[in-house]
């Protein structure tokens, strides 16, 4: 008898991607990755169709047969329990989606009526991928944090959600909290980041690599950098008291700079007196399909599932 695989779904802004993950050995099935664009303006129909191809391709590389169930990371906001989308406003990604319910629609296409299909967040998913198989393996308190279009972020307890917690922000998450002249997602994500270059520089450019780039050159590119890392300790510092943290986990494209803003970021913790384990991830997106897949473990899911309706 072959072991029970389930499906690990990452979700972003452009394209999704997809693994299988076998719950008896706990490892990714690499042959079985895949990826898909995303156009998230697109039509209900289409955006749908693009999941259900890259499911699809996915259960093609595998035994079907040993399919259990599919986790996805979705980024919010998404009503996780139900599988509903919440997406509104003017520029908000997937507003196709809006009280569309993605679990019916995803089965029907792809005909697996008995198979579950279940939702998280995405910053969730990283941080329980990194529980599992990466950086937070065998630590309590963790905090996992990605670092790209915006400041995503997860506080957890041996690798179960905390979001109601008085120890954690309000929603267990730190992108809304205020900062500066604004909120943390505006300051500590890739426009921020850009948007103070150009306000300095009077130069636009288009990404963090770009900046990333200049930085070996560029006193006021290495300068950001430096500021970004203080004052990221500087922020986070009063909920890695308040949480006790063991263990950071750094994901998302601007982690992959982390050489620019690291020194800065450790001598600001230092500085406060916490000794606290940081991380750089390895798995970065491979993360979210292992967190995303665990929704598939029974005896993680029956922790994890009274959580979902406070994402």
């Amino acid at each position: 008898m072959k072991n029970p695989v389930s499906l690990g779904i990452d979700v972003g802004g452009s394209h999704a991607s997809c693994a299988a993950f076998d719950l008896t050995e706990k490892r990714l099935i690499p042959e079985s990755i895949s990826h898909i664009p995303l156009n998230n303006q697109g039509s209900k129909t289409e955006v749908i169709d693009e999941f259900a191809s890259l499911i699809q391709a996915c259960v093609d590389k595998i035994n079907a047969d040993c399919l259990v169930g599919i986790g996805i990371a979705m980024p919010g906001p998404f009503d996780y329990v139900n599988g509903i989308g919440l997406f509104t406003g003017e520029n908000a990604k997937f507003q196709c989606l809006n009280k569309v319910n993605v679990e019916l629609e995803l089965k029907e296409r792809l005909n697996l009526p008995e198979i579950p299909v279940r939702f998280i967040n995405d910053a969730t998913a990283f941080a329980i991928g990194e529980y599992f198989l990466g950086q937070l393996k065998g630590c309590k308190h963790t905090l996992a944090i990605t670092l790209g279009t915006g400041l995503g972020s997860a506080f957890l307890s041996d690798g179960v959600p905390v979001i109601t917690d008085e120890k954690v922000p309000e929603n267990g998450c730190i992108w809304h909290l205020p900062f500066e002249k604004g909120i943390a997602d505006d300051y500590f994500s890739t426009r921020g980041l850009v948007n103070r270059y150009f306000e300095r520089s009077g130069t636009k450019l288009k990404g963090v690599k770009e900046l990333a780039d200049l930085a070996r050159e560029n006193s006021l590119a290495m300068e950001l950098f430096q500021d970004f890392g203080e004052k990221l300790a500087l922020f986070l510092v009063p909920w890695i008291k308040s949480f006790q943290v063991e263990a950071v986990v750094f994901g998302g494209n601007i982690s992959k700079a982390s050489h620019l803003f690291n020194d800065a970021m450790n001598e600001q913790l230092n500085k406060e007196g916490l000794r606290v384990q940081i991380y750089y991830s390895e798995l970065q997106e491979s993360a979210a399909f292992v967190g995303g897949a665990q929704l598939l473990n029974k005896e993680f899911w029956n922790l994890v599932k009274g959580q979902l309706k406070y994402m």
